[in-house]
């Protein structure tokens, strides 16, 4: 019984010493997130707009999928952040 109380203190201690990590990690991925999304916009704006490569024959540019990838890469890590943020809170 004694050495369950001290593996599941030594556990809840390392996960109180990790709660201010997670959380910033968890505001630097929703800015650039947010930042991501502020760069997509409608069809002819936004970087997909700018014309920085020439259209491919699906008639979206390059970077614009680009763009669309890293956005969904960062929301699934943004997604993953949020459920061990709250399971270190509860």
């Amino acid at each position: 019984m004694r050495s369950s109380r001290s593996q599941t203190g030594s556990v809840g201690y390392a996960c109180v010493a990790m709660l201010p990590v997670v959380a910033v990690w968890h505001v630097l991925v929703s800015m650039a997130l947010v930042g991501l999304i502020l760069m997509h916009s409608g069809r002819d704006a936004g970087l997909g707009g700018m014309g920085f490569t020439p259209q491919s024959q699906g008639g979206t540019h390059i970077v614009e999928r680009n763009l669309t990838r890293v956005t969904i890469v960062l929301a699934v890590i943004f997604a993953i952040d949020t459920v061990v943020l709250f399971r270190m809170l509860s």
